[in-house]
């Protein structure tokens, strides 16, 4: 049920255009999901929004606002297949500013075609019950809602504040899932046992909790990150019972911000002076800073977060210099810069208890050996014990353990 709209039908055009741009790229599939694109109006849940401005000295965020903006160019927007973010710093929300105003993305309306992707991908039937993780804006609630019945719907939302919103959007177009504030890593128990689980936010491990709340031969979506910059995938998994669960990686770069206990933690000022002081020693490697570039190599960059999955990727030049990338370990004090020379070979420099870049030379070695062969063949094992990240061989050269020291 939605409400009748006050712009002479121009928003109910713009969804056919997107939905028709949806089809075409081939993240929409199918008639069903098709029509809730076509009847969910996304301005209710994004009446205001940021619009990213980047600028030689920062990325700035210029807010989007009926005070501002005009209704029309409003419209415009939301129906492109962007990404809106919608606060910023946990606490500042479009309304709050005027002007372009810096900050850090931490509430987002996520670009229309991976939202309906990873609805395709979840592979509902009518009658399936869906608890989904990070509310958001509503409008993927919603369209889950219009698709399924608000009634099968639970979503679960860390965000007081971003949770209330949500649920004023959602009861103002008529649907009134069962919205939950509270941490989704946890799930949400009373509603169990799912058919469908599926995240908007990214995690470095399949939550225990997700697993047993879905029943047998259910699915989980999700994606999965490392703190190797925005390297992720995006997984489907089939629980098998008893905290077991198997899968594999679907292919594509999406990504979504962390769930923040899996979030990297911040790199204090202090680590350029140790960067600066560090004695290190060097050598040759045929393993450059290629490997680490998403534009060039995503599924070798996912290859290195898994090697060392506690490390973060720090890029910068000093003074004009070059560009050059450390893989930072703050929790073993470990790390390796690399250095690009003139003749185009590259040079490591290692220092701490763990030689970082001889596990990531390791790992891409015998990814190479094995084809580079990409992320959608490889696959993910879960137990209570442990989960995986394997191609091939559950236990072969090309596997490793996910860190599972957050919940």
């Amino acid at each position: 049920m939605t409400t009748p709209e006050p712009d002479g039908g121009r928003a109910a055009a713009l969804r056919v255009k997107l939905a028709d741009e949806l089809e075409a790229s081939g993240d929409l599939r199918t008639e069903p999901w098709r029509a809730t694109i076509e009847t969910v109006p996304r301005e209710a849940f994004i009446p205001s929004f940021f619009e990213r401005i980047d600028t030689p000295q920062q990325t700035m965020w210029r807010p989007i606002t009926p005070e501002l903006v005009s209704q029309q160019a409003r419209l415009e927007l939301t129906y492109t297949d962007e990404t809106w973010v919608t606060q910023l710093d946990h606490h500042t929300w479009p309304v709050d500013t005027a002007v372009p105003i810096p900050g850090e993305p931490t509430s987002s309306s996520t670009l229309p075609g991976l939202v309906v992707r990873m609805l395709e991908e979840l592979q509902v039937e009518d009658g399936s019950r869906v608890l989904e993780i990070g509310t958001g804006t509503g409008y993927s609630s919603a369209l889950m809602s219009a698709r399924l019945g608000a009634e099968l719907v639970t979503s679960v939302e860390v965000d007081a504040e971003v949770a209330v919103r949500a649920k004023e959007a959602l009861a103002a177009i008529g649907f009134m899932p069962d919205l939950v504030t509270g941490d989704g890593l946890l799930g949400y128990q009373p509603g169990a046992l799912y058919d469908r689980v599926i995240a908007t936010c990214s995690v470095r491990h399949v939550p225990k909790t997700w697993v047993n709340q879905t029943r047998p031969g259910g699915l989980i979506l999700t994606t999965m990150l490392g703190w190797l910059d925005a390297s992720s995938g995006l997984v489907r998994l089939e629980v098998t019972g008893d905290g077991t669960a198997e899968g594999a990686f679907l292919g594509g770069t999406e990504s979504f911000m962390p769930a923040r206990p899996h979030a990297a933690p911040r790199l204090g000022d202090d680590v350029y002076t140790w960067i600066d002081e560090v004695e290190t020693t060097e050598r040759a490697t045929a393993a450059g800073p290629e490997i680490l570039d998403p534009w060039d190599g995503w599924t070798s960059m996912f290859i290195a977060q898994l090697a060392v999955p506690d490390s973060q990727l720090l890029i910068y030049g000093v003074d004009g210099g070059p560009v050059i990338e450390h893989i930072i370990d703050v929790n073993q004090h470990a790390i390796a810069i690399l250095r690009k020379l003139p003749d185009d070979s590259t040079v490591v420099r290692q220092a701490g208890p763990v030689a970082l870049w001889d596990s990531v030379e390791a790992a891409i070695s015998e990814w190479r050996n094995a084809g580079s062969p990409p992320l959608e063949q490889f696959r993910i094992s879960v137990t209570p014990e442990a989960q995986t990240v394997w191609f091939g061989d559950p236990v072969g050269p090309l596997s490793w353990k996910l860190p599972t020291n957050t919940q």
